[in-house]
């Protein structure tokens, strides 16, 4: 394997990649430390000990490589964008869920960016980095199967016999809707209902400790852009009389001391908005009933605006650092 890569400049994937790796694990440092000040349960201070770890270790590759190929190193998220002294926000059950939720997300993340990074010390890094996800994933799930807190897709009968579809109606409702679900749109349905309550509950939260006016009300509209999600989703399940995912906003304290900065929370939710898009554009591939597809691609829609309005409110306060972009040619030209 090569070890000497000074010669090998890094693409723009890798370039891009590694700074996005950098601002979200600086930031997830800063959140995990706020979450171990507060966790009594041992298994999840362990679990959350682990993931602080791993974040560490991501932000310090990261730095090492930026320095020695002299590239600017991203302000990220430091110790002023966090208050370790600030009460309890959420409960235990909600920091474990987190690490669950954060973890599927690192798995589809780390995938995608295998598919398009060469240089051998960076596959190296983000192979590990998937290796370590997958771990993280596997206690979380373990952990919340053991204490009971696991919410798992709803249950379907097992196919006993071959069975061919006869009819466009199985994807086409206006010539006679399909009212059973496939075990793949159950699994997405269940999925993206889960995600919204924790996107639910996280912009609760925010709300309650946000210093600013507006910022506080981007998150009461994110809350209600989730629940409005979280409520034509459940229908399809109750449609079929089957299971919906319980919210856990209970898991919320009443607490309006802010643990993170302004900045900080607008990040991190909008980096959850994107994870948002990226699930509903799955269950847009995934869907076999054109209901679905188009309430998904309208949930994208209205979730894009969202995403639009929070980098809009991120530039206005000069919280938005700007990516690694290609040369603009045109003004090179002028100059």
């Amino acid at each position: 394997m090569e070890t000497n890569h000074d010669h090998i400049k890094l693409t723009a994937s890798e370039l891009s990649y590694l700074w996005t790796s950098y601002l979200a694990d600086s930031m997830a440092v800063c959140v995990l430390q706020y979450f171990l000040v507060h966790i009594d349960d041992d298994d999840i201070k362990t679990l959350t000990a682990h993931a602080l770890d791993l974040s560490k270790k991501h932000v310090d590759f990261v730095r090492e490589i930026y320095s020695k190929e002299r590239i600017q190193i991203p302000q990220g998220f430091t110790e002023d964008d966090v208050n370790l002294l600030v009460k309890r926000l959420f409960s235990d059950t909600f920091y474990l869920r987190y690490l669950r939720n954060m973890s599927k997300g690192g798995l589809v993340t780390y995938g995608r960016v295998l598919q398009n990074v060469y240089r051998a010390d960076i596959r190296s890094f983000y192979s590990e980095c998937l290796t370590d996800v997958l771990d993280l994933d596997s206690k979380a799930a373990t952990i919340l199967l053991e204490k009971g807190l696991a919410i798992r897709p709803p249950f379907i009968p097992y196919p006993q016999k071959l069975e061919f579809v006869l009819k466009q109606s199985f994807i086409l409702e206006g010539l006679g809707r399909r009212e059973a679900l496939t075990g793949t749109e159950i699994t997405n349905l269940a999925a993206n209902i889960e995600t919204n309550h924790l996107g639910s509950s996280i912009a609760m939260a925010f709300s309650q400790v946000a210093k600013s006016k507006k910022v506080r009300k981007f998150f009461l509209r994110g809350k209600e852009v989730s629940l409005k999600h979280t409520k034509v989703l459940s229908s399809y399940l109750e449609m079929g009389s089957l299971p919906v995912p319980m919210a856990y906003d209970q898991e919320v304290t009443d607490s309006t001391e802010a643990p993170f900065s302004d900045k900080l929370m607008m990040f991190h939710f909008n980096l959850m908005i994107y994870a948002g898009i990226g699930n509903y554009g799955i269950a847009i591939s995934e869907s076999q009933r054109t209901d679905l597809v188009v309430d998904y691609s309208r949930f994208n829609m209205e979730v894009l605006k969202l995403s639009e309005d929070g980098s809009n409110l991120m530039i206005e306060n000069e919280w938005l650092e700007q990516p690694p972009m290609a040369a603009n040619r045109s003004d090179l030209a002028k100059n």
